[in-house]
């Protein structure tokens, strides 16, 4: 049986096993164990199960994801993303829609702690929705943007997605956190941008909240001013030169606990629950990364990969031609699949083809990742419409899959943009790290 039938019979085997809901990392593991070992032999597939393990887990650079998901579930125990929220809500709550774009404000500031969309969906979630019921938002809105807004978690740094991206590529987390900071705040007005056109075109969908006085807009921004802080010299530090991502992911856990503790408001049960959820999550990404290190390896001995990338540089298109191949790819994969599960799973096939087009592979991550994003309102999966489901528990699941539509829509013209206009990713990696 050749290596590349074998490769095929594998990838079966795996969407099988995720259609029957069998836990992605577990699929993939048992897929790249049993393959290795179908083609190299059981001690080959041992050695490099033992090997694999251990080399990613004493990764240094990994030491970012538990330290930033640390922060995000610190600050949330706290009530600092509340308070964002508040700050943004005081200051444009009072206009049409108000109390939604304040929701993606909101999502957009707890995505620059958590560097998670579940976690920011989770969390907006239950901040915002109640306020938006209060004051007579249509459902479809109020749930619609919680999701959507959500998913700035995984673009906006420090966003996990690029911290796999950058692991499976041996690209720099450095250069991909400011290559997301544009995109991110691009997507961050067309959604604010969506808002108001649906609240302009139907003005019952978001009504105008309470106006805040200037006083109570100060108070607001002051209560906030600790976790802008945060954000700021950990982001801001990177960018900067003063410290790696690795420093700042510890100096960001460091500065939420500390000011949590000075406030009184970090007791020692909320902190073994943050600390006990960021274990689990931590847990969960590495379990799919070590997955990802045996099925790769699987995939490149069927040389399935090299097919693939022979398959697509045969057609003679133009390199933005296959690169939009690949992102629709994406978008039809989004629709059944889990994100980093996809980004495991396709990563080793599609890279190399990027590089032997020449495309920039920083370029690419953002897309990537920005596709991923899109599968998170996507459905069936859609797992941010699922969370807000789970909050949201008398909205029927159509209705909020109806709210995201508009989202999406943004999303895939943010997409369209980021791909004709490279240097709106680049621009920062390029001039400040050289």
């Amino acid at each position: 049986m050749s290596g590349a039938l074998v490769g095929l019979i594998g990838i079966l085997v795996l969407f099988v096993l995720l259609i029957v809901r069998i836990p992605v990392a577990l699929a993939m593991f048992a897929v790249g164990f049993v393959g290795i070992w179908a083609l190299k032999g059981l001690n080959a597939a041992m050695s490099l199960m033992a090997s694999e393990s251990f080399t990613l887990a004493s990764s240094a650079e990994l030491v970012v994801v538990p330290l930033f998901i640390l922060m995000g579930n610190v600050a949330s125990v706290t009530g600092m993303s509340a308070r964002l929220y508040d700050a943004a809500y005081a200051i444009i709550g009072h206009v049409k829609g108000g109390l939604a774009s304040a929701t993606v404000l909101g999502c957009a500031g707890f995505a620059a702690l958590s560097g998670s969309s579940v976690a920011s969906a989770l969390t907006m979630g239950k901040v915002s929705m109640a306020q938006m019921d209060r004051f007579g938002y249509d459902s479809r809105l109020s749930t619609g943007v919680v999701a959507a807004g959500g998913t700035l978690g995984i673009l906006i740094p420090p966003s996990t997605g690029f911290v796999i991206y950058a692991i499976l590529t041996q690209q720099s987390i450095g250069r991909l956190f400011l290559a997301g900071v544009l995109p991110g705040l691009l997507l961050l007005t067309m959604f604010v941008a969506t808002v108001s056109l649906m609240c302009w075109l139907r003005p019952s969908l978001g009504p105008q909240g309470p106006r805040s006085t200037l006083g109570e807009k100060g108070r607001k921004l002051a209560a906030a001013l600790p976790v802008l802080l945060v954000v700021l010299l950990t982001i801001g530090g990177i960018y900067g030169g003063m410290f790696s991502p690795v420093e700042a992911s510890a100096v960001g856990a460091g500065l939420v606990i500390v000011i949590g503790v000075i406030e009184r408001r970090l007791t020692w049960a909320s902190f073994w629950a943050a600390a006990k959820d960021s274990v689990v999550t931590t847990a969960t990404v590495m379990l799919i990364l070590i997955a990802a290190h045996m099925i790769n390896p699987f995939l490149a001995l069927t040389h399935i990969p090299s097919l693939v990338g022979e398959f697509l540089t045969g057609l003679e298109l133009a390199p933005l031609a296959v690169l939009g191949l690949i992102l629709l790819t994406y978008l039809v994969l989004g629709c059944f699949l889990e994100g980093f599960a996809m980004m495991v799973l396709t990563m080793p096939i599609y890279f190399p083809v990027i590089t032997q087009l020449g495309l920039d592979p920083i370029w690419f991550g953002v897309l990537v990742v920005l596709t991923l994003e899109m599968g998170l309102i996507s459905p069936p999966v859609g797992i941010n419409v699922f969370i807000v489901k789970s909050v949201a528990r008398d909205v029927p699941l159509g209705r909020i899959f109806a709210g995201v539509a508009p989202f999406w829509v943004a999303m895939f013209v943010t997409l369209v943009i980021l791909v004709l206009f490279p240097q709106i990713s680049l621009i920062l990696p390029n001039t400040m790290i050289q």
